[in-house]
């Protein structure tokens, strides 16, 4: 699925701030399913799922893709459309209050979902990747970062379309689950960076994203 860029729309980034959002947004990235299904999965009240489905239909987030008969009543079935990537200038004129809902929303999310692959041995893969880098860095040493991981998000929606195209052919046999995890924030107020952390992969890489929404 091609991301979403542009995202200035400050009714998107209020969205963005709920935790249960971010879940129907995450889950409909990945596979369709109805606002009964994803109450199941998600764990969370029928009533409290669809409303929030509505919300993100409303805004373009997600999009009926069929209607499926189902005990006398109609069973709606819904797919992400698009990755919200907020931009700069969007995020930069966000109201800290918002920002630190958005932000803790998506850490929320992403750390459930890494403490279920672990236990589901997502991580035992030999060239599964972990690391922790912390460096000390200048201004442009700042956005030569933010311009490196960019690049590579990039280049990791390219790798996903190929394999897209290639599964296709093969009607899906061979597909695996994975999941990229990209950080970048500031960790502390100019003090000296510690030790990086040992990398799983005998790398130092850094794995980071920026602290804006991108689900």
């Amino acid at each position: 699925m091609k991301p979403q860029s542009d995202i200035s729309d400050p009714r998107i980034i209020k969205a963005l701030t709920h935790p249960l959002r971010i879940q129907i947004l995450a889950a409909l990235d990945e596979r369709t399913a109805s606002p009964s299904e994803l109450a199941d999965e998600l764990g969370a009240p029928l009533g409290n799922v669809s409303y929030h489905v509505r919300q993100l239909a409303g805004l373009g987030l997600i999009k009926l893709v069929k209607r499926t008969p189902r005990r006398g009543a109609i069973e709606h079935h819904y797919k992400a459309v698009g990755r919200p990537q907020i931009t700069d200038d969007a995020w930069a004129g966000t109201p800290a209050t918002v920002k630190d809902a958005v932000v803790g929303a998506a850490l929320g999310d992403l750390g459930s979902a890494v403490t279920s692959a672990a236990a589901a041995g997502g991580f035992s893969r030999p060239d599964a990747h972990l690391t922790r880098t912390q460096v000390a860095v200048d201004e442009k040493g700042w956005k030569d970062l933010d311009k490196e991981l960019n690049a590579t998000l990039a280049r990791v929606q390219k790798i996903s379309d190929d394999s897209a195209k290639r599964l296709a052919k093969a009607s899906g046999d061979g597909e695996q689950a994975a999941t990229v995890v990209m950080m970048l924030f500031g960790s502390g107020g100019g003090e000296a960076a510690e030790a990086p952390a040992p990398a799983r992969n005998g790398s130092s890489k850094t794995k980071k994203t920026r602290a804006k929404a991108r689900a």
